[in-house]
This record gives structure tokens, sequence and C-alpha cells, in this order.
């Protein structure tokens, strides 16, 4: 099921939401309604959309902000 546009600036768009989730899923209403938003996206097939980091991310990071002995020398 589509769930992209599905949290928008603001809130939930909640109609859209309740079509997907009753009319898609065959949720009850009062089932539809006793859901936590995190419970039903994931019903849904929706991810956090974020991707984790990647290794060059980190090493980007890493260089950025590198790490510092006891004395306040920094490594690497």
């Amino acid at each position: 099921m589509e769930t992209r546009g599905m949290i928008r600036e603001g809130g939930f768009d909640w109609p859209a939401l309740m079509r997907l989730g009753i009319k898609g899923l065959g949720l009850h209403p009062r089932d539809f309604w006793a859901l936590t938003p995190a419970e039903l996206l994931l019903m849904l097939g929706a991810g956090s959309g974020t991707a984790p980091m990647g290794r060059s991310r980190l090493e980007e990071l890493a260089k950025a902000f590198p790490d510092a002995d006891a004395d306040g020398d920094t490594k690497g």
C-alpha cells in the first residue's frame, strides 16, 4: 500500500490513513482508532523513511569530530 504523503507538515493526512486502514486493511473503525499512528504505519508497510547511516557518512563525521584523549589532544 502506498503510504508516501500520509505524514505532512502539521500532522497526518487522516482521511487518507482512514481509507487505507479501514478500506485497504479491512479494519473496523474502533480497531483503526485503537491503533497508535506508529502501529498503523507499520501495518501499512511504512518505515521510518530514514536510511541507516552508512560507512562513508560515519567516516565524514569522524573526520569532522575527531575523538580526543584525556589531555585534549585529538586522535587521527
